[in-house]
């Protein structure tokens, strides 16, 4: 492999190694399990992207089993975390949310690093972002595939 694309891969693993740590540090600082940390974060990551996540989604996005989710769940719940809603005419399907405690948290945590990102990405011409969207968009698929494939 080219040694430049060699480096771009490298640093794309570290970057994800990073969010991990960063992920762990969130937990850590608002004295809770990773696992929950992690579920309040793609709970809230769905929210804001207008796809809420159903529990069964959110197990896959976490990596637990359905009963270990169950479980995490109510914690949260019980936490004043989160709240399970029915709110789609099929009213067998729940949809989890944050609360707005929560919700103001995580914000106060991240927003500074949200900040200091955009103006990372601000720096970069529409042509340049152009380029950069497309080759995560491309390298994010590519990923799926071949974790579909190893199904």
């Amino acid at each position: 492999m080219d040694q430049q694309r060699q480096r771009v891969l490298d640093g794309l693993r570290d970057l994800a190694a990073i969010q991990s740590e960063l992920g762990r540090q969130y937990a850590r600082s608002r004295q809770m399990h990773a696992t929950d940390a992690a579920a309040i974060v793609e709970i809230i990551s769905a929210e804001e992207h207008g796809r809420p996540l159903t529990p069964a989604r959110l197990a896959e996005r976490i990596g637990l089993t359905t009963g270990a989710t169950s479980i995490l769940l109510n914690r949260l719940e019980e936490a004043g975390r989160i709240v399970r809603t029915r709110e789609n005419s099929d009213r067998r399907i729940v949809t989890l949310h944050s609360t707005p405690g929560i919700q103001a948290d995580a914000d106060e945590y991240y927003e500074p690093l949200a900040r200091r990102l955009d103006a990372v990405l601000h720096d970069h011409s529409p042509a340049e972002l152009d380029l950069i969207e497309t080759t995560v968009n491309r390298l994010r698929s590519t990923i799926n595939a071949y974790l579909e494939d190893a199904k």
